[in-house]
C-alpha cells in the first residue's frame, strides 16, 4: 500500500496542478500585483532556506559526531524534505491566487474550486512526501545499515532487533523535520505579521484607506507574508507533524513487536497514513457549491466528512490485517482520534466564526474602545482552552483503555501498559487520517486572502470583491480550524512521543539485562517520573518557562519589525502626498525588505533555544546527579513544557482568530471608518502575532522538544 499510495499521491498532485494552471490569469493589472507577490515570496524563501541550510548542516554534523553518522544523515534528510514541503506549498499558492481572483469574475463556485484545489496540491504533496520520506529512510536503514538480528524478546517471542535499531536512527529524520519546520513557521510568521500590523494600523486606522489598497506601501509585503507564513510555514509544520507522529508510533509498535512477535504493529502507522492519502483525495475532489447562494463552508464540510468516513473504513481494514485478533479495539482507538478531530474543528469554528457568541461579543466590546476589545478578546482566548482540553483528555484516556483491552489474556503488566500506549498512538493516526484534506483547507486560506488583495489592488468591480471577501472570511475560519487541529494532534502525539522517549531510555540502559528491562517497563515499578524530587521538579519548571520565553521572543520580534514597517509607511505618506492622492505608486520593495530582514534576524534565537535547552539541561543533570535523575528531569521538562505549550497555543490561535473575525464582523455590518471599527482593527493587530506567529510555532516547539529528547536520549542517560 505504501508505494501505491505514494504513486497515487504524486499523480493527484500532477493532475490538480495542471487543472489549476490551465485557468486564466486575469487582467494585466492583476498580473502586475501577482508578479510582485511571487517575486517577493520566492526571494524571501531563498534567503530563509539558505539560513536554515547553514544551521541544519552544523547541527547535522554535530549529531553525526556525537551520536551516529546515520542519525546525522537522517536529520539532514528530514530538514530537506520539510523545506521542500514548504516550497511546494508556496509555489502553488502564489500561482493559484491570481487564478482564484480571475475566477471570481465569473462565479463564486469556480473561485472556490480553484482556491481549494490549489491548496489541495500542498495538502496531498505534504502527506505523500512525508509517507515516502519516512518509509524510504526506514527501509534504507533496515535494508543496508542494520543487518538482520533475530532475538528472543522479553516474553519469549522471536523478533528482528534490526527493526528497532533502524527506527532509532530514523528519529533523526523526525528531529530534522521539526527543526526546519520551526524556522519556516517562525520566520514566515514574523514576516507576515510585521507587514500585516504595519499595513493595518497606518493604512486602515490612520489613513482610512481599504485593507489592500494599492496606495498602502506595506500591502505587497502583507500579501507576500500570507504565502511565506501560512503556505510555506504551514506546509513544513504539517509535514513534520505527520513524520514525527508516524515515527513515534512505529517506535511504540516496535516494542510491542518485541513483546508479541507481531511485526504488523511496526508497519501499521505507515499503512494508515497511506490509506489516508486515498481518503483525502476523494474528499478534495467532491468539494463544490450546489448553487451560488450556498455558504462555501458547507461545501468544505461535506468534503471533510466524506474524507473522515472513508478514512474510518480504510482504517478498520488496515487494523484487521495488521493488529492481531483484538484489532477491533484498535479500530475503536482510530475512531476516537477521528471523532476528536471533528470535535476540535467544531469547537474552533465556534470560537472563531462570526456566526457565534465569542466573536460577536468581541465586536460588541469594540463599541467602547480598543481597551475593552482587547480585554474581551483575551478572555475569550483563555476560555478556548476548556473544551479542547476536555476532548483531548477524553480521547487520551479512552484510547489508552481501548489499547489495554486489546492486550492478550494473561499478558504481563508491562506488556498491557505498552498496548495502552500504542492505543494512544493509533488514536493519533486516526486524527491525522484526513490530514491531506485539512492541510488543503489551511492553504485555501492564504490563497483566498491573496486573491482578495489582487482584486482590490487591481481595482476590480465591487461584485468581484464581494465574492473574494466571502471566500476570505471562510479562509480565516479554515486557517483557525487547522491550527486547532494541529494543536490537538500535537497534544496526542506528545504523549506517544513521551512513551517513545521512555522506551528509548530503556533500550539505552537495560537492553542487555532482561530482568531490569522487565522491571523498567512495568508501570507499577519504574516507568514514571517522580516529580517530588527537587531535581525533577526543576526540570518541569524549566520546560514551562521555555514555552513562555519562546512566545515572548516570537511576539516581540513581530512588534519590532512592525514598528519599523509603521515608520516606513508613515515616512512615505509624509514625504510624498501624491501616494494617498493616487497619483504616485508607493515604494513596495522597501517594505518587503524590512519584513525580510526583520524575520530572518529575529527567528534565530527562538529557533535555537528549544534545541539547546533540553540537551544542556540533560547533560547538567547527568554529570551532577546521574542517569536516572537526568532522564526523569528531562522527561518532566518535556511533559510540562508540552502541557504549557498546548494551552498557550490554544489561547493564541483561537484568541487571535476570534479577534480577526470580530474585525471582519464589524466590517460586514458596514461600520468601516467608525470608532468601533478602529477598535476592532487594534484588537486584530494584537491577535495577529498570537495566531500567525507564536501560536503555530508552538505546535512545532512541542514536537521538537519530543524529537530532540529522543535523538539525544542516549547522550542524556549515558553522557558524551
Amino acid at each position: 500500500m505504501i508505494p501505491i499510495a505514494g504513486l497515487v499521491g504524486i499523480l493527484a498532485v500532477a493532475f490538480l496542478t495542471r487543472w489549476v494552471f490551465k485557468k486564466d490569469t486575469g487582467t494585466e493589472e492583476m498580473r502586475f500585483v501577482s508578479d510582485a507577490i511571487k517575486e517577493g515570496a520566492m526571494a524571501y524563501l531563498a534567503r530563509q532556506y539558505k539560513t536554515i541550510a547553514i544551521i541544519s548542516i552544523i547541527i547535522g554534523v554535530l549529531i553525526g559526531v556525537a551520536i551516529s553518522p546515520y542519525t546525522g544523515v537522517a536529520f539532514l534528510a528530514g530538514a530537506g524534505c520539510s523545506a521542500l514541503s514548504g516550497y511546494i506549498g508556496m509555489k502553488v499558492s502564489v500561482n493559484a491566487n491570481i487564478r482564484t481572483a480571475s475566477a471570481a469574475r465569473r462565479s463564486l463556485n469556480e473561485a472556490l474550486q480553484v482556491a481549494f484545489r490549489g491548496g489541495a496540491v500542498s495538502g496531498i504533496a505534504v502527506v505523500t512526501l512525508s509517507l515516502i520520506g519516512v518509509a524510504g529512510v526506514f527501509f534504507l536503514f533496515w535494508g543496508f545499515v542494520e543487518p538482520t538480528d533475530m532475538t528472543i524478546g522479553l516474553y519469549g517471542y522471536e523478533y528482528d532487533k534490526s527493526i528497532t535499531s533502524s527506527l532509532m536512527l530514523l528519529v533523526g529524520y523526525a528531529f530534522g523535520a521539526s527543526f526546519a519546520a520551526l524556522f519556516a513557521q517562525l520566520g514566515g510568521g514574523i514576516y507576515t505579521k510585521a507587514a500585516d500590523v504595519g499595513a493595518d494600523l497606518v493604512g486602515k486606522v490612520e489613513a482610512g484607506i481599504p485593507e489592500d489598497s494599492p496606495k498602502n506601501p506595506a500591502v505587497i509585503a502583507d500579501l507576500v507574508g500570507d504565502n511565506v507564513g501560512d503556505c510555506a510555514g504551514r506546509g513544513a509544520d504539517l509535514f513534520e507533524s505527520t513524520a514525527a507522529e508516524n515515527i513515534g508510533a512505529m517506535i511504540l509498535g516496535a516494542f510491542l513487536y518485541a513483546g508479541t512477535g507481531e511485526v504488523g504493529f511496526v508497519f501499521f502507522p505507515l499503512v494508515a497514513r497511506a490509506l489516508g492519502v486515498f481518503a483525502g483525495i476523494v474528499g478534495i475532489m467532491i468539494v463544490k457549491l450546489r448553487n451560488e447562494d450556498e455558504e462555501p463552508m458547507k461545501a468544505l464540510n461535506r468534503g471533510y466528512y466524506v474524507s473522515c468516513i472513508i478514512a474510518i473504513a480504510l482504517f478498520g481494514y488496515a487494523a484487521s490485517e495488521l493488529l492481531g485478533d483484538n484489532w477491533i479495539y484498535f479500530m475503536g482507538c482510530g475512531i476516537v482520534g477521528i471523532v476528536l478531530s471533528i470535535a476540535i474543528v467544531y469547537i474552533t469554528q465556534y470560537y472563531t466564526s462570526g456566526e457565534y457568541r465569542p466573536v460577536r461579543e468581541i465586536a460588541k466590546a469594540s463599541e467602547t474602545g480598543a481597551a475593552t476589545n482587547i480585554i474581551t478578546g483575551f478572555s475569550v482566548g483563555l476560555e478556548t482552552t476548556f473544551l479542547p482540553v476536555i476532548c483531548i483528555v477524553a480521547a487520551l484516556l479512552g484510547s489508552y483503555e481501548l489499547g489495554q483491552m486489546a492486550a492478550p489474556d494473561g499478558a504481563a503488566d508491562g506488556l498491557i501498559f505498552q498496548y495502552g500506549l500504542y492505543g494512544t498512538a493509533v488514536a493519533t493516526m486516526g486524527m491525522l487520517a484526513p490530514c491531506a484534506f485539512v492541510l488543503a483547507e489551511d492553504t485555501f486560506g492564504p490563497i483566498t486572502d491573496n486573491a482578495g488583495g489582487i482584486v482590490e489592488m487591481s481595482e476590480q468591480p465591487e461584485d468581484i470583491r464581494v465574492r473574494t471577501d466571502k471566500l476570505d472570511s471562510v479562509g480565516n475560519t479554515t486557517k483557525a480550524l487547522t491550527k486547532g487541529y494541529a494543536m490537538g494532534s500535537a497534544a496526542l502525539a506528545a504523549y506517544l512521543l513521551f512513551g517513545a522517549f521512555f522506551d528509548k531510555v530503556a533500550e539505552e540502559l537495560y537492553t542487555d539485562d532482561p530482568i531490569k528491562w522487565a522491571a523498567y517497563i512495568d508501570p507499577t515499578v519504574a516507568y514514571s517520573i517522580d516529580i517530588a524530587q527537587p531535581e525533577v521538579f526543576a526540570g518541569a519548571f524549566i520546560g514551562a518557562m521555555l514555552v513562555f520565553l519562546f512566545s515572548s521572543l516570537a511576539i516581540r520580534a513581530v512588534g519590532k519589525a512592525a514598528g519599523d514597517m509603521i515608520s516606513e509607511v508613515r515616512r512615505q505618506f509624509k514625504e510624498n502626498p501624491n501616494i494617498l492622492a493616487g497619483n504616485d505608486k508607493p515604494d513596495y520593495a522597501k517594505c518587503v525588505d524590512i519584513s525580510t530582514k526583520g524575520a530572518l534576524k529575529a527567528m534565530i534565537l527562538p529557533g535555537i533555544l528549544p534545541v539547546v535547552v533540553p540537551v544542556v539541561w540533560g547533560l547538567f543533570m547527568f554529570y551532577t546527579y546521574g542517569s536516572v535523575t537526568a532522564y526523569m528531569s528531562v522527561g518532566a521538562m518535556l511533559m510540562v513544557g508540552t502541557i504549557a505549550g498546548v494551552l498557550m497555543a490554544l489561547v493564541f490561535n483561537n484568541g487571535g482568530g476570534a479577534w480577526d473575525n470580530a474585525k471582519k464582523y464589524v466590517e460586514s455590518k458596514g461600520m468601516k471608518k467608525t470608532p468601533q471599527h478602529a477598535a476592532a482593527v487594534v484588537g486584530d493587530t494584537v491577535g495577529d502575532p498570537f495566531k500567525d506567529t507564536a501560536g503555530p510555532s508552538l505546535h512545532v516547539l512541542v514536537k521538537l522538544l519530543s524529537t530532540i529528547t529522543l535523538v539525544f536520549a542516549g547522550v542524556i542517560v549515558l553522557g558524551i
